[in-house]
């Protein structure tokens, strides 16, 4: 498979998604890709465990209960490190009004479930910061 061709610069990476064998798919890719890994599966959880994990990528569920995935963004981005974040939206909304939303939280990339692994991996690429290329 073409995502193997980039390895990428391990980084800290939270998944937060109420779909547990979702999130757990997506952590095990992840880690499979070297990534430092940590899943919660609500926004409470996610804003309880960043101060000992400050993640420099957060994978967003945005249809979650109680704490969605647009508010937990916009959480992420009120703290100190929360502009060194790459946030990206998990969904299975794809319209451009859905879009709109997510940047407007604070998103930088909102993908569609299922997600596709060599579109994550090219987007996790393009933050690499060993690869010098802007995102």
């Amino acid at each position: 498979m073409a995502i193997d061709k980039q390895p990428l610069t391990p980084r800290r990476v939270l998944v937060v998604d109420d779909n547990v064998d979702g999130a757990r798919s997506l952590s095990l890719l992840l880690g499979m890709w070297k990534q430092e890994v940590r899943t919660v599966h609500d926004g409470p959880s996610a804003l309880a465990l960043v101060d000992a994990f400050p993640p420099q990528v957060a994978i967003l569920d945005i249809g979650m209960p109680g704490m969605d995935g647009h508010e937990l963004a916009q959480r992420l981005r009120e703290r100190p490190d929360g502009d060194d974040m790459v946030l990206i939206a998990l969904t299975g909304w794809s319209q451009e009004e859905e879009r709109g939303r997510s940047r407007a939280a604070g998103f930088d990339h909102h993908l569609v479930k299922p997600v596709d692994p060599e579109a994550l991996h090219a987007l996790l690429a393009r933050h690499d910061p060993a690869s010098r290329v802007a995102p």
